[in-house]
């Protein structure tokens, strides 16, 4: 059974190293499942004699106001018969302390590095190991003294905080409680008492310890409590006799200080029938073996988040991608292997993989259509205008057989017309294909790790689209204008031809200036103009995908990547600064992961031996 006590040392210690005691809600925790003793008592309750007096050693910082300002987490083990006792830091290495009261100085010290100034405090936790023949195996968890003031040179805030970070502990149901309050006060005011009521209100968890039992009014006792009349608990009340501060001054050993105790409950004529369940060296002990019955009792649900926790940590961490290596063509590479695969992402777009290429037909057919039949090419070719074309093409001589100059511009101002919705058309997909690449940036999955990356492969296919889109236009403006550049003549040729009562086609002068003259060739006109459009209509969208969505989708990133042979090393791995948030995340996980595994190993390691 000890080695179960052992193996939660170990753990706790492999937590406070890795980064898990507890502080940080974005991680499984391993901290909150382990079993703990948890001291709990308000300032000067006497809690730091009673641990003290546990592990038979002065170590602990005194003085007045908060002395205990950050958890310290008390590992003791015991050693054989003989051999020496002595004290380790965890952040000290395989350094030992012989001497006591350099242990009290190091956590003073520590205490101070961390918290920044005095008087503060900080959930970070100190881990203290104790190695003696004179102790029980046992891990307790000492935590600020509650208080109901802040004193000169500390926050209005630490009353609360101390508060939390002692909730913070003793709310996890693997907790035991070790209440500490002293006899000299009534149990019903107590911090320690009060709080555990809140946390544990079956009382199942707690285990109190009454102190100064040799301070109370003379003809006073506290039997109501230890009995366990005034408040029960599910565990009897332990009572201790901690070392008086004239012993503490003159230095009285541990020792003897433990002597004295035994005698003050085997002589008092209140305590003498408890005797046998009184005292700090049977409270080590009782702690010692609850420790160890809730270790037991919970270890397979412990192995079991254990392996799920480790489970979703390397889900997390194949999610977030390993880190970069340092080479300068480890670099190249996985630059290039990121825009393959947004160029993969955004091909799936295009053809249909993922929604958004759709919205490019939808450009040819209705936008582009619509944007044709809302032309004002009923007002071009309005009586009045097309009398004034023709009158103004014929000059000072009428025409004698058909306006040509007239009909050309007629036809001109009419093609002349299309150029809007053409360069609308190569404008609206030249939209919809930078969106495309936003949002197949967004979701490389590969590349969000990368932001600045992201920066340059935007830039590289904006500019990309760019070009593309200026090709384009230059495209469809050529299609509209080679329909005015050279008309069709077989179909005026095929229009009806209207003969005059002679059976000629020569029109008399008079006859060019009927209103069904210019009807007719307001007629001929539109009907051209229509066959330009329904031309136009389906070459336009031919033209848009050959300069722009087929370009997008063989060479959006050809430049760019050209550029790359070019690039020095540095500016290629300044490419490749991750997001910051991103990269603590991984640091978080893979730290977060080591513990597991070595919680999973240590486990595994004393199922095999038993």
């Amino acid at each position: 059974m000890d080695g179960l006590i052992a193996l939660v040392n170990r753990i706790q210690k492999a937590c406070t190293v890795l980064g898990d005691y507890g502080d940080d809600r974005t991680l499984p925790t391993l901290w909150d499942a382990l079993p703990t003793i948890v001291v709990l008592g308000g300032q000067s309750s006497g809690k730091s004699s009673a641990l003290e007096s546990i592990v038979g050693r002065d170590f602990l910082p005194r003085g007045s106001g908060i002395v205990t300002r950050r958890p310290l987490i008390l590992q003791l083990y015991k050693t054989e018969q003989g051999q020496q006792d002595y004290a380790q830091f965890l952040h000290s290495g395989n350094k030992k302390y012989t001497e006591f009261s350099l242990v009290t100085k190091e956590i003073k010290e520590e205490t101070d590095r961390v918290t920044g100034k005095p008087n503060h405090i900080s959930p970070l936790p100190i881990n203290l190991s104790i190695y003696s023949p004179n102790v029980v195996n046992l891990t307790l968890v000492d935590l600020p003294g509650l208080t109901n003031v802040a004193v000169e040179g500390q926050p209005e805030s630490i009353v609360q905080e101390i508060e939390n970070m002692v909730r913070s502990y003793v709310e996890k149901p693997n907790c035991i409680i070790l209440a500490i309050t002293p006899a000299n006060q009534d149990v019903a005011t107590s911090d320690a008492i009060k709080i555990a009521r809140e946390v544990d209100p079956t009382g199942d968890r707690t285990i109190g310890v009454l102190t100064k039992l040799d301070l109370m009014d003379k003809g006073t006792n506290a039997l109501d409590v230890l009995e366990g009349r005034s408040y029960r608990l599910q565990h009897p009340w332990v009572g201790v006799v901690n070392r008086s501060q004239a012993d503490i001054n003159r230095n009285v050993d541990m020792i003897v200080a433990r002597r004295k105790e035994r005698e003050f409950f085997a002589k008092s004529p209140d305590y003498k029938h408890l005797a046998s369940r009184m005292g700090s060296e049977y409270l080590a002990k009782m702690l010692s073996q609850r420790l160890e019955s809730v270790i037991k009792a919970h270890l397979p649900a412990i192995l079991s988040l254990i392996n799920t926790s480790a489970d979703e940590l390397e889900t997390e961490l194949n999610h977030l991608g390993r880190p970069v290596a340092i080479d300068a063509g480890a670099h190249l590479y996985t630059i290039l292997e990121l825009c393959r695969a947004f160029d993969r992402v955004f091909k799936e777009h295009l053809e249909g993989g993922r929604p958004g290429g759709d919205r490019i037909y939808e450009v040819f057919d209705y936008q582009l259509p619509a944007a044709l039949r809302k032309l004002p090419l009923d007002r071009h070719l309005s009586l009045q205008n097309v009398r004034n074309v023709v009158s103004v093409a014929d000059g000072y001589q009428p025409h004698l057989i058909a306006p040509e100059q007239g009909y050309r511009r007629l036809i001109d101002g009419a093609i002349n017309y299309f150029r809007g919705p053409a360069q609308a058309s190569v404008d609206a997909v030249h939209f919809i294909l930078k969106e495309l690449v936003r949002k197949s940036i967004g979701e490389t999955q590969e590349l969000r790790r990368f932001p600045t990356l992201q920066t340059e492969i935007a830039n590289a296919a904006g500019e990309a689209l760019e070009r593309f889109r200026e090709d384009s236009k230059r495209t469809v403006v050529r299609l509209v204008d080679m329909e005015s550049s050279y008309l069709t003549v077989d179909f005026f040729r095929k229009l009806p031809q209207e003969d005059d009562k002679a059976g000629s086609s020569t029109l008399s002068a008079a006859d060019t200036h009927t209103e069904e003259h210019f009807k007719r060739i307001r007629s001929n006109v539109s009907a051209y103009t229509r066959m330009v459009c329904e031309t136009l209509q389906q070459s336009i969208p031919k033209a848009v995908v050959y300069c722009q969505v087929r370009e997008a989708k063989r060479s959006l990133l050809d430049h760019f990547y050209a550029q790359l042979g070019r690039r020095e090393d540095e500016e290629l791995y300044q490419m490749l600064d991750e997001d910051r948030a991103l990269v603590e995340r991984r640091q978080k996980c893979s730290r977060r992961l080591e513990l597991y595994r070595c919680a999973r190993d240590e486990i595994d390691s004393l199922l095999l031996a038993r």
